[in-house]
């Protein structure tokens, strides 16, 4: 068997405990760690990667059968030539929801405490103290609305509660509640999920079906003075509905570690608007994933000797 890493942002390097780790649950395997100068080639005859995969490169291998991405979100690997072929693919899905969740309620803190504004305005926020204090909001009692109940979004619903709020969740999947969430609602229930929610959190993956699912119309039919918090995939919202959702008061604010065009343009008006936080697609870190996200390769591969499913497969179809 021939393994082939390549490393990216999430997986910036492999210690030599690990290569030797890989190396065992592989049988023996050849491991290489390869550049981007030297991956087609190293690609041709691979069997397993660890890795992006672009579609140049998935066109060059020819053994391939199984691709782990370092990533959650998989919608980069979803060309037609790998969405309709038979290689297996795999993510750290379900692996990465805590430090997400972590970051998603720093951005809800900064927007109802109004941190943001409070450093925004530095050694001159003590003469904006009432008009700071009129704006602060506290959780308790609110109700946090869950879009997508996979890993993230039950790691939203625990800190949820612990902030004395209330969490309903929708899935497209008919999946378990939770501890903090009795029962899941289906799609059918995105109205109702919407106009009762204070917050409501995207915690969904990129797909199809939720490409632009935050339009003008679902913003209409948010409660008003609701937030939108998302730290998943930005292609879900519609930029301009929700400038102007923003504009017009529809909603209260959005605390966004997502934009939908990545970079978002300087020229984007969600610069502007007082009522939006942003941080540049980076809750994604922790100093737990890698170690995580290895440790559910090397079992996969200790899976995929064994002829057993593998952890975290995607359904390609589906896009999740």
């Amino acid at each position: 068997m021939k393994i082939v890493i390549l490393p990216g942002l999430t997986l910036p390097e492999v210690a030599d405990h690990d290569l030797e780790r890989i190396r065992r649950a592989g049988g023996g395997a050849e491991v290489v760690v390869s550049d981007p100068e030297s991956a087609r080639a190293e690609i041709v005859d691979a069997d397993v990667v660890l890795g992006f995969v672009t579609r140049p490169l998935y066109l060059a291998a020819k053994r391939l059968r199984w691709v782990h991405a370092i990533a959650s979100g998989v919608d980069s690997f979803l060309y037609d030539e790998f969405r309709l072929g038979d290689v297996t693919l795999t993510s750290e899905k379900g692996l990465v929801g805590e430090h997400l969740a972590d970051h998603a309620f720093g951005l809800l803190l900064m927007l109802t405490r109004q941190l943001a504004t409070a450093l925004r305005l530095g050694p001159d926020a003590w003469n904006h103290r009432p008009a700071i204090r009129a704006e602060e909001i506290e959780l308790t009692g609110s109700t946090m609305g869950i879009f997508g109940f996979g890993g993230t979004g039950r790691a939203m619903a625990r800190r949820a509660v612990a902030f004395g709020m209330r969490c309903i969740a929708l899935d497209r999947d008919p999946v378990p509640g939770s501890a903090e969430v009795d029962s899941v609602m289906g799609p059918g229930d995105f109205d109702d999920l919407l106009r009762l929610a204070d917050v409501v959190a995207v915690c969904c993956p990129l797909t199809p079906e939720t490409r632009g699912k935050f339009d003008a119309r679902a913003f209409a039919t948010m409660k008003p003075g609701a937030i939108l918090l998302n730290v998943t995939r930005g292609e879900v919202m519609v930029e301009d509905d929700l400038v102007h959702a923003l504009e017009s008061g529809a909603i209260r604010g959005a605390a966004l570690d997502v934009a939908p065009t990545e970079p978002l343009s300087p020229d984007s008006c969600l610069w502007d608007l007082p009522q939006v936080v942003m941080t540049p697609h980076t809750a994604g870190a922790s100093q737990f994933r890698t170690a995580r996200n290895l440790d559910r390769f090397v079992r996969n591969l200790e899976r995929l000797r064994r002829g057993e499913t593998l952890e975290g497969e995607i359904d390609k179809k589906l896009g999740y």
